[in-house]
């Protein structure tokens, strides 16, 4: 008889009472009185978000011999994309989304929009589950087709009508809501995936609210921006870790918990293919491909074969760049161009990383969960994807720390360290996930079942790390 391994439902069993939990617990409650406080600190980086993404767009180009130090553009360019993104990654899976809630200013904008809006009720295509996908594939692909993190004026269109379009959202829909960030936030999806890796959440004691309830007590009010249903919140996917709710009807704590438990404990309980889109084709598809392609000599065998097609049918015109910016990377002042072929080939050689990637995993993914048994195999497929977010995850932060290591060697600064931490981070990206994927295996089975269920997991993970040491060892 086929026995599963139950682990405890830690995300149910009463948050503990030690030191620690209560001064956590309090600095949830610290950052519910200072609200005001917080929303100043929102302004500041409002107005540092415009001076980073606004102002270098209307400046010369860079000369050869400016420095991050002496020009704004350049300054720019690496704050934003060498530190400021980077790092807001990592901070989700550090401490959640805190970035979200106490930080971001398109968060900001888009909830002063909504509390001077119209307020109209939410349209029902604006909640479709496939918005974070999407938006996120489609800014990558655009943003590489730009050059988004070379030049300020992308970034100025990428980034500024982004922010133009939350705000606009908040004005038509919601009522001091944060409605962009909910459905229609690129990074959302993201940032989603990323904090359920996270030690910390705010905890939700349902027989405490319960409790309350009976009690007759009053109840204050409570204005979750992002829209959050608080009473049965079980993990911190979708929460901003704003703190409005610590303390609410004296049933919600910011607690510490095991790293990934939200994986296991959590996650399978409600499949959600959009998410499994997002990271098997999306963050370790469409992203690979999209930090892959410049690196790749396939990337320049395929369009060198293709360049002599074209010129033996006479369709030069495809070699040139025709595109303005807005389209294709234009700028012959320095020296760098696409053509309609590199688009093209762009397009084509993200689009088959997707497709390739992403079809192997999902495979291996269904042969994991057809492992387990014959019952509810796409559940079991939606919930082992979940396994691989350690892996992508540090992929697609490698991808974007790789930028701040170029900055920083063209100013001279040599980092003889960065292979042994890029090394340590995806080994160790590569084992958490595979510690997920046993602790979920468990969950459904016993040895054989469980360790035959491993076999593909372990393809999928080392697929996941082995794309990224082709581009950072073999390329």
């Amino acid at each position: 008889m086929n026995m599963a391994i139950r682990e405890p439902d830690v995300t149910s069993a009463p948050a503990p009472r030690g030191a620690a939990a209560r001064a956590l617990a309090g600095f949830g409650d610290v950052l519910m009185r200072h609200q005001a406080l917080i929303r100043r600190v929102q302004w500041i980086v409002v107005g540092f978000y415009l001076l980073l993404v606004a102002v270098p767009a209307f400046l010369p180009l860079p000369e050869s011999h400016a420095h991050i130090w002496n020009n704004l553009t350049l300054f720019a360019q690496f704050a934003f994309w060498g530190v400021w993104w980077p790092f807001v990654l990592l901070s989700m899976v550090l401490v959640g989304r805190v970035w979200c809630g106490v930080f971001c200013p398109e968060g900001a904008l888009t909830e002063l929009a909504s509390e001077h809006g119209r307020g109209g009720s939410l349209p029902h295509w604006l909640s479709w589950k496939g918005w974070p996908f999407l938006a996120f594939v489609l800014t990558t692909i655009y943003g590489q087709m730009v050059s988004v993190y070379q030049y300020a004026a992308p970034a100025l269109l990428v980034l500024g009508g982004s922010t133009v379009a939350a705000m606009i959202v908040g004005y038509l829909w919601g009522r001091s809501k944060r409605v962009w960030c909910r459905y229609l936030c690129p990074v959302s999806g993201v940032f989603g995936l990323l904090s359920k890796l996270a030690p910390i959440h705010f905890k939700v004691d349902e027989r405490a609210w319960h409790a309350h309830n009976q009690s007759g007590a009053p109840t204050p009010k409570l204005n979750c921006a992002p829209l959050v249903p608080v009473k049965i919140m079980k993990g911190a996917s979708a929460c901003h870790m704003c703190g409005r709710c610590s303390g609410f009807k004296d049933s919600v704590a910011l607690s510490i918990r095991a790293p990934g438990s939200e994986i296991v404990h959590v996650a399978g309980k409600t499949p959600r293919p959009w998410e499994t889109a997002l990271i098997v084709f999306g963050l370790m598809g469409v992203a690979v491909g999209a930090f892959h392609w410049s690196a790749s000599p396939w990337y320049v065998a395929l369009k060198q074969l293709a360049a002599e097609k074209l010129v033996d049918v006479g369709a030069v015109w495809m070699l040139q760049p025709l595109a303005p910016w807005w389209l294709l990377t234009n700028y012959p002042d320095q020296n760098d161009t696409m053509s309609l072929l590199d688009g093209a080939m762009l397009l084509a050689y993200v689009a088959g990383t997707a497709a390739v990637m992403g079809g192997f995993l999902l495979a291996c993914l269904g042969l994991a969960a057809r492992a387990i048994g014959p019952a509810k195999t796409s559940a079991r497929l939606h919930h082992f994807a979940q396994c691989l977010i350690p892996v992508a995850a540090c992929g697609v932060f490698l991808g974007l720390s790789a930028l701040t290591v170029t900055l920083l060697k063209q100013e001279g600064v040599r980092l003889a360290f960065v292979p042994q931490i890029r090394a340590f981070l995806l080994a160790g990206a590569g084992l958490w996930a595979v510690g997920l994927a046993w602790r979920v295996s468990g969950l459904y089975a016993a040895a054989p079942r469980r360790l035959v269920a491993m076999v593909p997991m372990l393809a999928a993970i080392g697929a996941g790390v082995g794309a990224w040491i082709m581009l950072f060892w073999i390329w």
